[in-house]
């Protein structure tokens, strides 16, 4: 309906161009909002408050200018102009008859919107580095992710999923030191556990499983591997850091180069089955799962750092290698190549961020958590070094999550393995509780997830509200069914399209259908807001239309055209109900 409607406005105005507007008129200055109170129409717009300075008119004189050209359509009831300016407008009251009639014929396609042009859109989240196992924070950063893949292709763009696996940075190598410690305690040799080390349960099976699989044969006495290695820090008043560098530096040199190569990579492959798992259990999939280990040795770094040497676009100081960062509006300068020769992560983003716009994307998404605030502008700058559009890459950030339990919060820290995993959170209040509480509020705010909130079966809690909703609909149908009651849609539509407009008035009605019909505003918003929270607060309203509906009219009356009238209407709500909830990755049970 709005749609219809923004055409027929912008033909109005663009017919006034060339006399009273200079044009061409930019579409977005057409602007339509619904109506907050419905004595001021369905839909009201500002446009000749926009247009009236450039028109040299009042915007009431422009507005009745408008309202003037509007073309002849059925839509449109009544036109007032309120205000300053306002142009006011109702619509046709069996308007919401054709878009029940719309939402049954298209079923899960309802809602979902194909642009004459479709960008291709490369999705990247979660990304976690594989060094133990997901936990809540990344669940979030993978509601999201996924959530907005859903939205961004029902708002009509072509949406590839892409998982970047950090396997080739220090941390992976701290996890392989940590797996061999473990190891040789299974082996019976005792050394304290390393401080910067990977402390959790999570690593045991793997120490227990490379000993399975190689016996003794990368055992090593404990004085032999502790033996002048520098002091730890905690008791030993050492540095964590160079205590775990020259513990990783030992287990190389005592073990060998190919079997640390093997330990290395068995710890990470065992670690991303684990993250594969957990994001399938939990209903995330991905169409790719980049290597940054394969990435790099495929020389794709060194083609992009290439490119930018010729272009002059890096320099040499203190024997490290530097990217002009600040000619694209960085604060500093980055290096690339560090004084030893290591390239850094950075130079590995650029490169990636490089070939992900050569593979064809037209925008490049990002989902990273809050601690990468800084990194949008350094790799906007490396993409417009290549002459790529800064703006064709951004990045939105997922604040922190806070358990709560009994209103007490849950401390948690990933390297002392003090965190809740997502699978004991999944277990803890199932994966629809787990999805929504995580959409609830936009990602750019913190979030505290209630666990007891999460569980419970009230309206308090989202997830049983909209989910309820969507069952009681259900509910009747069965009711018909135990009744012996016929039901023909075909009929039941007939029905509507003839006489809708009186067998579904009256207060609850038509605030039910009048919120049914924002459903395909409120995709195409969520997905240029990159907001998926916008369409947990529009289903949670819908179903309080329909629960208020519900609990004003009977349904299953005696007179069979308000009868089928009002199923046929729930029946259009129930699918919408179902089709947000498949976008945000919940179910829609049909019974509670």
């Amino acid at each position: 309906m709005k749609d219809d409607l923004q055409r027929l406005l912008l033909a109005a105005v663009r017919s006034l161009e060339g006399s009273l507007l200079s044009g061409p008129i930019d579409p977005q200055a057409v602007a339509l909002e619904r109506s907050r109170d419905a004595q001021h129409g369905d839909f009201a717009s500002n446009v000749a408050m926009r247009l009236a300075k450039g028109a040299g008119l009042k915007p009431r004189e422009l507005a009745e200018r408008i309202v003037a050209a509007l073309p002849a359509d059925p839509l449109i009831t009544r036109t007032e102009i309120a205000g300053a300016g306002f142009i006011n407008f109702t619509l046709a009251r069996d308007l919401y008859a054709r878009e029940l009639a719309r939402v049954h014929e298209l079923g899960e396609a309802y809602g979902r919107h194909m642009p004459a042009t479709q960008r291709k859109v490369l999705l990247e989240f979660v990304s976690a580095n594989p060094t133990g196992p997901m936990h809540v924070g990344h669940g979030r950063q993978a509601a999201f992710g996924d959530a907005l893949g859903h939205l961004l292709a029902a708002a009509g763009d072509i949406v590839t999923r892409e998982y970047y696996v950090n396997d080739a940075g220090r941390q992976t190598e701290i996890l392989a030191v940590s797996v061999w410690v473990r190891y040789l305690e299974r082996c019976g040799e005792v050394l304290p556990f390393p401080q910067n080390g990977y402390r959790g349960d999570y690593l045991l099976p793997l120490g227990a499983g490379l000993h399975s699989r190689v016996g003794d044969a990368l055992r090593h006495p404990a004085a032999v591997v502790l033996a002048d290695l520098p002091a730890d820090a905690g008791a030993g008043g050492g540095d964590k850091e160079a205590y775990i560098d020259a513990l990783i530096a030992r287990c190389r040199a005592l073990i060998g180069e190919a079997a640390w190569q093997d330990l290395l990579r068995s710890s990470i492959d065992a670690m991303m089955d684990e993250i594969r798992d957990d994001l399938a259990a939990f209903g995330v999939r991905f169409d790719h799962w980049v290597s940054e280990r394969a990435f790099a040795e495929s020389g794709a770094i060194d083609r992009a750092l290439g490119r930018l040497r010729d272009r002059g676009l890096l320099y040499t100081q203190d024997g490290a290698e530097w990217f002009r960062a600040t000619q694209f509006g960085d604060d500093e300068d980055r290096v690339v190549v560090r004084d030893n020769g290591v390239k850094t992560y950075f130079a590995s983003d650029i490169a990636y961020h490089l070939d992900k716009r050569e593979r064809g994307h037209d925008q490049l998404i990002d989902v990273l958590g809050a601690d990468h605030h800084g990194y949008v502008t350094r790799v906007r700058g490396g993409l417009q070094a290549f002459g790529h559009p800064g703006d064709c890459l951004e990045a939105p950030l997922i604040q922190l999550v806070a358990l709560f339990r009994n209103g007490v919060k849950v401390s948690m820290g990933k390297r002392e393995a003090n965190f809740v995993t997502l699978r004991q959170l999944r277990e803890e209040v199932g994966n629809d509780a787990c999805r929504i509480f995580f959409l609830m509020r936009s990602n750019d705010q913190s979030l505290d997830f209630d666990l007891e909130l999460a569980k419970s079966k009230s309206n308090e809690n989202p997830v049983f509200y909209v989910q309820y909703a969507h069952a009681r609909v259900a509910s009747v149908m069965k009711e018909l069914a135990a009744r012996g009651i016929g039901w023909d849609s075909a009929r039941a539509q007939a029905t509507v399209l003839a006489h809708g407009a009186e067998l579904l008035s009256g207060v609850h009605a038509e605030a039910m259908l009048s919120a049914l019909s924002r459903y395909p505003e409120v995709i195409r918003h969520a997905a240029a807001q990159r907001a998926p929270h916008a369409l947990v607060h529009y289903l949670r309203e819908l179903a309080t239309t329909l629960h208020a509906f519900y609990n004003a009219e009977r349904v299953l009356v005696p007179d069979e055209a308000q009868r089928e009238a009002r199923i046929y209407a729930l029946l259009a709500v129930q699918q919408v109900l179902r089709n947000g909830l498949a976008v945000l990755g919940a179910s829609a049970p049909e019974s509670m």
